[in-house]
């Protein structure tokens, strides 16, 4: 009789169509199957344990079965799963609203709920092209958007539209509105082309056509499914300065960057920004159920309030908008942020990392360690002195993670970026292991 993780895998290569996968490869190989989490910690079908090196895709936050969030969910199950929010509220919905408002960047008041991240852009990209609109005038001009080359925002159409990484999102270019675009801020450590500076640039298209934008989106500090890379000090405070000037609203994707994982609550405080709009997701929650929020400021939400009649409303919404159950865990979430002071413990263990960090750059093949807080990228070259990248089809990063796998630890790569971001709540000691298990299966999966 066939076990029970074997009978699962072959449903699982049966039925099953996984994200961002080639099913080819999936299909011909023996993948973990998690089942249990504790901590840090993952556990699979065959009572194997692994190290979460990715917070399950960057959304845990204080560890897996976390007492304080367990505990919060179910509480409201005891009292019901799920409530419409369209003409309707609930309590644990208006708390969380007024808690994100207490932590946001000063100036956010309002706060509109969704399922996940890219909805939570598609919102912030509505609501900027229709606050526009019903300015009326010259305003309604203004329906273009700018983003940054190497943008990621998440995979619905408008999302798409304002991405910038040709694999995820060259194809679709046909289905997607047109948007101006500007350098990223990094520059590679073997980048030596002149190169035109993303401020100057942004400068020039709002100078010519500002009455034509309606707003600009980013990622503040770090650009993370681009493959980490950070911009430098005072850039997102400059664009803050120059949508300012210009007159264009400011949209600050902190999907990724939210939640501690920069070493501050948002990565916006640490240059003293607050964006006209502001999206949340993943680890909203602590990583414990799907929401996502758009906060805006008082500005943007009463130029929505009008007559009935003037059909001025935000004609946008989910099934599980607001969804009791998420906003317990994310209020729960909150509230161990308070209780553990998770982010002045956090620091030392930045620093830990950083340090552990280094004994990497020997490594032959380790051509750039990109790290902001918790969030890490080690980019992989074959010739990191001439700046030869490893060919796409070396698959150098899934052999990479395939090692750490057989080592203990689940991480994911981006090409040939290998990314860290641990639950915030990981050990000292799980540092230490993390950073030695990838250091082992980068030398292991280079050397061949």
């Amino acid at each position: 009789m066939a076990s029970r993780s074997h009978r699962l895998r072959q449903d699982d290569k049966r039925y099953v169509w996984h994200p961002f996968t080639q099913m080819q490869d999936w299909l011909q190989e023996r993948h973990p199957i998690i089942e249990r989490g504790e901590g840090s910690t993952l556990i699979d079908v065959d009572g194997r344990s692994y190290l979460d090196g990715v917070s399950s895709l960057w959304v845990t936050v204080h560890g897996h079965r976390n007492a304080v969030i367990d505990r919060a969910i179910r509480t409201q199950l005891g009292k019901i799963a799920h409530t419409t929010f369209l003409g309707l509220s609930h309590p644990l919905a208006i708390d969380l609203a007024r808690a994100l408002v207490l932590v946001a960047p000063k100036g956010l008041t309002k706060v509109f709920y969704s399922d996940n991240g890219s909805t939570a852009v598609e919102i912030a990209l509505k609501m900027a092209f229709q606050y526009w609109q019903q300015r009326g005038g010259t305003f309604r001009r203004k329906r273009r958007f700018i983003a940054l080359e190497e943008a990621y925002h998440g995979d619905t159409l408008g999302a798409v539209s304002v991405g910038g990484i040709d694999l995820f999102h060259q194809l679709y270019r046909p289905l997607l509105f047109p948007i101006r675009r500007i350098p990223s801020p990094y520059r590679a450590p073997w980048d030596r082309r002149r190169r035109l500076d993303p401020l100057v640039r942004l400068e020039s298209i709002l100078a010519r056509d500002h009455d034509r934008v309606a707003g600009l989106v980013m990622e503040p500090l770090m650009q993370g499914a681009a493959g980490m890379l950070p911009s430098p000090p005072g850039f997102l405070n400059a664009v803050r300065s120059l949508c300012s000037q210009y007159n264009v609203l400011l949209i600050v994707d902190e999907v990724a960057t939210g939640f501690g994982r920069t070493g501050t609550m948002f990565a916006c405080e640490q240059e003293g920004v607050t964006p006209d709009l502001l999206c949340l997701a993943k680890g909203l929650t602590g990583g414990y159920l799907p929401l996502a929020a758009t906060l805006t400021t008082q500005q943007i939400f009463d130029g929505f309030c009008a007559p009935y009649e003037n059909k001025k409303a935000f004609f946008h919404g989910h099934s599980y908008t607001a969804n009791p159950l998420a906003c317990a865990a994310a209020l729960a979430n909150l509230q161990c942020f308070q209780r553990d002071q998770t982010l002045k413990r956090l620091q030392p263990k930045i620093a830990l990392l950083r340090r552990e960090l280094e004994s990497l750059r020997s490594l032959p093949h380790v051509g750039d360690i990109r790290q902001v807080g918790f969030m890490v990228g080690i980019e992989l070259m074959h010739d990191p002195a001439q700046g030869t990248p490893y060919p796409y089809e070396a698959k150098i990063g899934i052999r990479t993670i395939l090692e750490a796998r057989r080592r203990g630890l689940i991480i994911r790569p981006l090409g040939n970026v290998i990314v860290l971001m641990p639950p915030l709540s990981i050990s000292q000691r799980d540092i230490v292991r993390m950073v030695r298990i990838v250091g082992d299966s980068i030398r292991a999966a280079t050397e061949r």
